[in-house]
């Protein structure tokens, strides 16, 4: 992110145009919606300045900006049709230390100004850095449409509401109460009544405060498009966020800002928060009144410990729920353009772990080793060798095709596609570092996806 989108407070603050044509102009039209007191610098100039003049609406300078304009200014647009000019006013700007614009500059500027849709004092700012203005703008079109012009009226007589708000204690019982209030916002025509929000704020200073409870959330494979709508409003609900090591950046970000974020990893064969650690810290938070998610990367229920968190919780007595997520096995099939199951092939589909609180996992390797067998076998990288032996062991024809989906689902996801004889040797070879999902029976439907495996020996060689 180049640059960090803020609110800037203007009122009363003066803020300079350089250049009086359209471009000019354009920029005009949107600052005299703000309160700031706004100053115009050109020798030449369009009608419909003079006419703002005329009204009070900004002050006109008829010549050239110079150094000394710029004492006191919070923000200076360079708008005058013409480089060397707005190259000269601007290094006056940074000179002074004073933020500025040069129109359509994207590189030169200090600051950019975002398309937004005004429902003042509700502003929603879209910017792209440059990138996409026409993105931009269609995107500021959709949500013109969905937000009615009178909610600024709506939103200012919430505002003014506010001090009473807060007898309402901080937190789950104030969130609950502005929501209930804005629930019919969107499709309000006029201001709410202050005798509405009287009773609306009764009720609730008359609510027994609500108790914490449980959300095991899956967070799907990793791209944040893969979370059910569920999974989202669970985000948006929590107060605390409880992760595994898994759950990337982008997912977490979906989480409300005020909620504490904590990670609660568990790391094969590695450096591990106790389970008994994390069964204590969910049931604390939720003791202690918070809406706690405990968001585990797919599906909660699949190989996450889930039942012994669940049960943590019914013994203390908290109220919880389970939203499933996108297991990676699904994600690994679908990007390998294959089915978990398919008629004459497997009537059956095994999800297995490669390692469990004993180290290396057993399991009926003869059944694994027939042909036709298909299993997303996790947390198997470092298992790799141990399996294959086992199946190989158990009769597994050493042309047994395998797919090893690294990061399934997400962005850097990649697919290893090998055989059993191959199977440790491959992977060594691939110098895999994210999460992967070994695909015991299934190929890539194309070729093309797979990377290939000569090319990462000699890589890693």
């Amino acid at each position: 992110m180049k640059f960090f989108p803020i609110f800037l407070r203007v009122a009363d603050a003066r803020i300079l145009v350089s250049g009086g044509g359209e471009t000019a102009l354009a920029k005009l039209r949107l600052l005299l919606k703000t309160e700031a007191r706004i100053e115009v610098y050109a020798e030449e100039i369009a009608p419909a300045l003079a006419e703002w003049a005329e009204e009070g609406r900004l002050v006109l300078h008829r010549r050239a900006l110079i150094a000394r304009d710029l004492d006191g200014a919070r923000l200076l647009y360079a708008a005058n049709d013409d480089a060397q000019e707005d190259g000269r006013v601007a290094a006056l700007a940074a000179e002074a230390g004073i933020l500025f614009n040069i129109v359509d500059n994207l590189d030169d500027s200090r600051f950019l100004t975002p398309a937004m849709v005004d429902r003042d004092p509700l502003v929603v700012a879209i910017g792209s850095e440059g990138a996409a203005p026409v993105l931009a703008r269609s995107i500021k079109a959709q949500i013109e449409a969905l937000l009615p012009a009178r909610l600024g009226a709506f939103v200012r007589a919430a505002r003014a509401f506010r001090a009473e708000a807060e007898r309402l204690p901080a937190g789950r019982p104030r969130r609950a109460f502005w929501s209930d209030v804005f629930a019919d916002a969107l499709s309000a025509q006029t201001e709410p009544e202050r005798e509405t929000l009287d009773r609306l704020l009764a009720t609730h200073l008359a609510e027994r405060p609500a108790p914490g409870r449980v959300l095991f959330v899956g967070a799907g494979p990793g791209d944040p498009d893969d979370l059910t709508m569920r999974a989202r409003r669970a985000l948006d609900s929590a107060d605390v966020v409880i992760h595994d090591r898994l759950v990337p950046a982008p997912i977490l970000e979906l989480a409300r800002r005020e909620a504490e974020i904590i990670e609660a990893g568990k790391t094969g064969f590695g450096a591990s928060l106790p389970q008994a650690a994390i069964n204590d810290l969910i049931v604390a938070r939720a003791e202690a009144g918070a809406v706690v998610v405990r968001l585990k990367s797919g599906d909660p229920g699949v190989f996450g410990r889930l039942d012994e968190e669940i049960e943590a919780c019914a013994a203390a007595g908290l109220d919880w729920t389970v939203v499933p997520g996108l297991t990676s096995a699904s994600a690994a099939a679908a990007s390998l353009g294959q089915s978990l199951t398919r008629r004459g092939r497997n009537s059956e589909m095994r999800l297995i772990t490669g390692h469990d609180i004993d180290g290396f996992a057993d399991h009926d390797w003869a059944a694994l080793a027939r042909e036709g067998t298909v299993a997303a076998i996790y947390m198997g990288k470092r298992a790799a060798r141990f399996i294959q032996g086992r199946l190989l062991m158990q009769g597994g024809h050493p042309e047994t095709p395998i797919s090893v989906v690294e990061n399934a689902g997400r962005p850097e996801e990649r697919i290893v596609a090998t055989r059993l004889s191959a199977l440790a040797e491959d992977m060594a070879a691939a110098g895999l570092t994210g999460p992967a999902l070994i695909m015991l029976g299934l190929a890539p439907r194309r070729e093309e996806i797979a990377a290939p495996l000569p090319a990462l020996a000699e890589a890693v060689s």
